[in-house]
């Protein structure tokens, strides 16, 4: 039975991937992915909402779902270029996709799948709020979570016109310096 389920779900996912390369997501509608994938409009509705849903399961699969396993093992630059180099590997497919806007934004599902990523470092860490003068893991979770998006949609803005490697890279600097040295280092750079 749960065979069945991830054939389907494979199948519909596939059917949506080929179409968003072809057409805005505005203009693609359920019975052109179910037609793609070979499946009537009432087997789509038993599996997802919406295209929506489609699309979320297809970013968590491909850019969240392995690097959860890196959290779990405390590393979490290494899960961190793993997400760069799952889109990296489907350039084409997220240049369009990021283009999808509105209530469930590409940028939202990001977003959200960031917040549960970092979440999940600070649980494996043992870090926890403990006063009123620190932020909480929550608040620390959203901060981290919407600069790592700000970051992928301006690669994928920019056409990912460098390697995951190198953003990576570049990412771990930024997180792993004060502010103060970032400026020092700008400065001294010009």
């Amino acid at each position: 039975m749960n065979n069945k389920k991830e054939d389907v779900h494979t199948a519909l996912q596939e059917s949506f991937k080929n179409l968003i390369l072809k057409h805005s997501f505005d203009k693609i509608t359920i019975k052109m992915i179910t037609d793609g994938a070979g499946l009537i409009r009432p087997t789509f509705y038993n599996h997802y909402a919406d295209k929506y849903e489609v699309l979320e399961e297809i970013c968590y699969d491909d850019i969240f779902k392995g690097s959860e396993m890196l959290i779990e093992n405390k590393m979490p630059f290494e899960a961190i270029y793993y997400m760069f180099s799952s889109i990296e590997n489907n350039r084409e497919f997220y240049i369009q996709a990021a283009r999808v806007e509105g209530q469930n934004s590409f940028e939202e599902i990001i977003n959200n799948n960031l917040i549960k990523i970092f979440k999940s470092l600070f649980k494996y860490y043992g870090a926890e709020s403990n006063g009123q003068d620190k932020f909480s893991v929550n608040d620390i979770a959203e901060y981290y979570a919407r600069g790592l998006t700000f970051i992928i949609l301006r690669w994928i803005e920019k056409g990912i016109n460098i390697s995951a490697k190198v953003l990576s890279n570049k990412y771990k600097l930024l997180v792993t310096n004060s502010l103060d040295d970032i400026i020092h280092d700008l400065i001294n750079y010009e």
